[in-house]
């Protein structure tokens, strides 16, 4: 006798669940008691804001990856197309919208630039070079970039950055709304009428959407963190912020839509095959990441060239060279030999493991790619009241951050209802074994 698979339906209530607003509270929590420490810490270092503002930067690059990453994957999404998108499209909107506030972590750097960065606190590179402030190739490289590395340029350069991301973000948010208030709950779900009008207008718009976010988020790795050294540089380091931000914002949207799937809605949408696949495109960036850093790293080391190699001598010698072990394999080690296994990605448990585990990797490699820049770090890591700033800022930006991306999270359903995968993926799993 032929057994009869009967698809599963929506709850009646697609809005974020009660438990939401616990995570809310318990992210202020943390974000209040690191932040204190953090405080405490920075009157105890010798250099209480140099090392403040240095831990203030890593806490904005993170919080600011997972903005406009969340911003570009959700852009990819609707180029890609895929039953995924129905799952992400929520946690990614919702993590856009706390561009406002990563906006505000980025004025404190905006504002002391000058105490950050070595090219705006020596504007006059050969006065400095003849006091001895600066070396011979760092005068010549402020002198030659000095065109770019202004204060003026620096501020210029930021605010275009965040407008055009405002400027997408509110659209891609805006038109998500619009496409969902076509077609209620009450209403039959054939939404054939209006799929292509609306596939074709987010393509549009994600297609040129995706090459100017690759273009604005280089000009930012460049400003804000790459010139922390103005003698270095490479053709691939905007690209390996991409990566990178894709690689922390896929861990939190699985982390999220886990966390989400003890209750409903998500509990009724989030099928096993949908987790699979989110767990191989997890795998997919970590494969990716490495290829590019090690790319980059086998390129500069097989050229042997005095002009490029320093970069890297700063972040391998002087006990870096642990840092640098740890983030081989935090980063790209661990999850890569976790995610080969295919029950891994099928339990939700262990893929929730992996994912808390790369986005703690990717503040790691943040730490390593921005503390060797500065004189007193360089190819010298040693135990200081400031290095464990490091630890305290930014996790209490990061939790401040969650907790309004949590509040994000509540202000809209969490199931796009007008999406013409909804009535598939409402199927039971083994329907498509």
């Amino acid at each position: 006798m032929a057994h009869v698979i009967h698809a599963k339906t929506l709850p009646a209530d697609l809005n974020a669940p009660a438990f939401v607003g616990a995570w809310r509270t318990r992210a202020l929590t943390v974000g209040a008691v690191f932040g204190v420490i953090g405080i405490i810490l920075a009157f105890l270092a010798n250099d209480h804001f140099q090392h403040l503002l240095r831990s203030w930067l890593l806490g904005f690059m993170i919080t600011l990856g997972f903005s406009i990453g969340g911003m570009a994957l959700l852009m990819v999404q609707y180029l890609s197309g895929g039953k995924w998108g129905l799952l992400v499209r929520r946690p990614l909107e919702a993590m856009s919208r706390s561009l406002p506030l990563a906006f505000l972590y980025f004025l404190p750097i905006g504002i002391f630039v000058k105490q950050l960065y070595l090219w705006a606190h020596y504007p006059d590179a050969e006065s400095a070079l003849k006091q001895g402030l600066i070396s011979i190739a760092q005068a010549h490289a402020i002198s030659y970039k000095k065109p770019m590395l202004n204060v003026t340029a620096f501020w210029v350069v930021s605010l275009i950055c965040f407008v055009i991301w405002f400027l997408y973000i509110r659209t891609l948010n805006k038109w998500s709304l619009q496409r969902d208030q076509e077609v209620g709950l009450e209403l039959p779900r054939d939404t054939s009428t209006n799929v292509p009008f609306w596939q074709k207008r987010f393509e549009n718009l994600s297609g040129f959407g995706v090459v100017v976010y690759s273009i604005t988020l280089t000009a930012g790795a460049i400003y804000w963190v790459m010139s922390l050294d103005p003698t270095w540089y490479s053709s691939v380091y905007g690209l390996q912020f991409l990566v990178g931000q894709g690689y922390g914002v896929l861990a939190l949207v699985v982390l999220t839509l886990i966390g989400l799937s003890k209750g409903e809605p998500i509990r009724t949408i989030l099928r096993t095959t949908e987790q699979h696949d989110l767990g191989k495109l997890c795998f997919a960036f970590v494969m990716l990441n490495m290829y590019l850093a090690f790319a980059s790293f086998l390129i500069i080391w097989s050229g042997n060239l005095p002009e490029e190699i320093p970069w890297y001598l700063d972040r391998i010698r002087g006990n870096w060279g642990v840092i640098a072990t740890l983030d081989f394999i935090f980063h790209w080690l661990l999850p890569f030999s976790m995610l080969l296994s295919r029950d891994l990605k099928r339990n939700q448990k262990r893929l929730a493991t992996v994912c808390r585990l790369m986005i703690f990797a990717r503040c790691w490699d943040m730490f390593w790619l921005i503390e060797p820049n500065f004189a007193d770090a360089r190819r010298n890591l040693h135990f200081s009241f400031g290095i464990l700033e490091y630890a305290f800022i930014p996790t209490a930006m990061i939790a401040f951050w969650m907790a309004y991306y949590f509040t994000q999270l509540q202000k809209r359903p969490l199931v796009a209802v007008n999406d013409p995968h909804l009535a598939e993926i409402l199927e039971p799993d083994h329907a498509h074994a």
